[in-house]
């Protein structure tokens, strides 16, 4: 994972491998809705993000389960990361993932540019 600072430039936050940090945010994410719809007096998932005192983690979850999660700065509101998330679902993952015949969702997507 990467981190892009308000300059524009990447810098690596851990040294521990790519995996092993989409392993640990996956954990944390699903211990969060379990705990979440453990206490919720909802029926539906109403987990949507936290925050520290140094950044906010937002998740958009598809009706079919596919998670874009997004880590910014405090600044940021909920409606805009929302709005953002959404939008990469909408413009991006359903138009270049989702139509194309040739990939199978069942597959990773292995592109820098994704």
């Amino acid at each position: 994972m990467f981190c892009t600072t308000g300059n524009g430039k990447d810098q690596k936050r851990t040294e521990m491998s790519q995996e092993e940090e989409f392993k640990l945010v996956y954990g944390m994410l699903y211990s969060l809705k379990s705990f979440v719809s453990r206490i919720s007096p909802a029926t539906s998932d109403s987990f949507q993000s936290y925050q520290t005192n140094n950044y906010k983690l937002s998740m958009y979850e598809t009706p079919s389960g596919v998670k874009f999660v997004m880590n910014t700065s405090l600044d940021w509101t909920s409606n805009m990361i929302k709005e953002i998330l959404h939008d990469l679902y909408k413009e991006v993952y359903v138009e270049y993932a989702v139509r194309n015949p040739l990939l199978s969702l069942q597959e990773s997507i292995d592109s820098e540019l994704f």
